[in-house]
């Protein structure tokens, strides 16, 4: 395959990676903040994310001006257009993480990244609505991304944006959260099951809970029932898939695996936030090991990405 061809197949799902490294970035912050870890390691690693972030930003930005008809065309595709707002999702992320570095530019890459996350937002719930060519078994955990974006974007906090429009996004990110999650196990009981390449996507069931709980912790400054909700069914669908764990281990590598990485970030984070705000030792410790393991994990799946990316599988 000549470059022309690679060029032509990068998929935006690429962006996704990111999302696992900003994830990991923001957990290695807060640990070293919280005083459980020493060494301020985060920061080391968000110049390294930004790093890769605009190498993949300026590839995908060649495959859009040399090929915008392919683009259009992935972006028309039923599962590929929610991955999508993961770039705007990376942008606010990266935006998170400078949060303590740099404020300029943490504002500079904000803005950026929220308008863009409401046009990715707008854009694929209309063609949600208005369609003629979606059916059930394309519904699949990637359909999550535009709402966890949209959930993400309050934990900016109220210097980056209003109070009420914190609020707005929330809204919109859980309420299509609940809407989401009913279709997703209508699809997976009474249909055919995810094909084994989509298999890791179920991991990010985690993510909307645990950064809903984040959000809405940061938005009213306590800890309710709500919050516990949010929190435990996140946790409880850890649980579930740690408990299948076997199933997962038998895949064969994809690019579709860095799915695994966010989610665990999110739990992460919301397990740490739990032990701030609750004082009880067993979610310190719960934070260690969702820390422990995504730290492995994404090890890994740096070596496994290279691996394949220098094999020209990718």
């Amino acid at each position: 395959m000549n470059k022309t061809e690679k060029l032509k197949q990068l998929p935006v799902s690429l962006f996704s990676i990111i999302m696992g490294l900003g994830g990991f970035t923001i957990v290695l912050q807060r640990l070293n903040q919280s005083g459980i870890l020493k060494l301020n390691i985060g920061l080391y690693l968000l110049w390294f994310t930004a790093l890769i972030f605009s190498l993949i930003s300026l590839i995908y930005l060649a495959k859009l001006i040399k090929y915008p008809r392919v683009v259009q065309q992935e972006f028309a595709n039923p599962i590929a257009i929610n991955f999508f707002p993961s770039f705007s999702i990376a942008i606010l992320l990266l935006a998170l993480g400078f949060a303590t570095v740099n404020q300029e530019i943490s504002k500079i890459l904000a803005i950026i990244g929220i308008v863009l996350h409401f046009l990715f937002t707008v854009r694929i719930i209309s063609v949600w609505m208005f369609h003629d060519k979606f059916e059930i078994v394309h519904m699949n955990p990637a359909w999550f991304i535009p709402p966890v974006g949209n959930i993400i974007i309050p934990l900016l906090g109220s210097s980056y944006l209003p109070t009420q429009l914190l609020w707005f996004f929330f809204s919109v990110g859980i309420f299509f959260w609940f809407i989401l999650l009913v279709i997703f196990f209508n699809r997976i009981i009474f249909h055919h099951p995810l094909p084994d390449k989509l298999l890791p996507t179920k991991f990010i069931l985690i993510a909307p809970p645990a950064v809903g709980f984040i959000a809405f912790a940061e938005l009213t400054g306590t800890l309710n029932p709500f919050s516990y909700i949010l929190y435990y069914f996140s946790l409880f669908w850890a649980i579930i898939l740690f408990s299948s764990i076997r199933s997962f281990l038998t895949i064969k590598f994809e690019l579709s695996w860095w799915a695994y990485s966010f989610p665990l970030a999110a739990i992460s984070l919301a397990s740490l936030l739990m032990t701030k705000m609750t004082g009880v030792l067993f979610f310190k410790y719960l934070t260690l090991v969702f820390a422990v393991i995504l730290s492995v994990l994404i090890v890994y799946l740096v070596v496994r990405t290279t691996i394949a990316i220098v094999k020209k599988k990718i």
